[in-house]
């Protein structure tokens, strides 16, 4: 499952953000910093989401993605399968997790406060990887569309509070009454950018 178009001979993963997994994983391994950066611009919300469902705040959370961006960059060169980036990524980040808590637990027992965590045990179930990948194959179809849809999907479906059309349209330069059929359309791209990735 590939999520952007192939790069041609006359581009390079550091002018397609959209460069599919193998080739940002061949120009890391050549020591490209423009692959790295695209690498970490592609997976970035796929990792932080994922401390931050276990309950860690926003600043732990951020420094669980340096640790795991620092073993991102050890342990690349072992992965075998381009495809398996995806879930590779959620099981260091998991395992990030885990240890983060079980220090956690360590100094709130060192407190001596009665509270107790709650510490998840051994690996990441597989239908919590396949959920997590999905939210992924998401990210990268919106990503996909054109600059206005992109946005406009972001805005509609994914702020809370959500805004009015009227200060939609404002923010977008458009005109408020057409922020519905707009809308439509983008969706409809989105439909297709889905369906074209498998997700299901």
């Amino acid at each position: 499952m590939t999520a952007s178009p192939a790069v041609t001979n006359d581009q390079t993963p550091s002018s397609n953000p959209f460069a599919n997994d193998a080739q940002l994983i061949q120009g890391c391994l050549q020591g490209n910093e423009a692959s790295w950066s695209s690498l970490l611009s592609k997976y970035k919300n796929l990792i932080f989401s994922i401390p931050i469902k276990y309950g860690f705040s926003r600043e732990d959370a951020a420094d669980i993605f340096q640790s795991v961006c620092l073993d991102i960059l050890h342990d690349l060169p072992s992965l075998r399968e381009s495809q398996a980036l995806a879930g590779w990524l959620i099981r260091i980040t998991h395992h990030k997790c885990l240890h983060q808590l079980k220090q956690d637990r360590r100094f709130v027992a060192s407190e001596t406060t009665p509270i107790e965590l709650t510490i998840p045990t051994g690996e990441i179930p597989e239908s919590k990887i396949r959920e997590l990948q999905k939210e992924q194959v998401l990210r990268d179809a919106i990503e996909s569309l054109a600059p206005r849809c992109r946005e406009l999907v972001q805005i509609l479906f994914f702020e809370s509070p959500a805004r009015p059309y009227k200060e939609v349209a404002k923010s977008l330069g458009l005109a408020t009454g057409s922020i519905g059929f707009i809308r439509a359309r983008c969706l409809n791209k989105l439909g297709q950018k889905l369906q074209e990735m498998g997700f299901g």
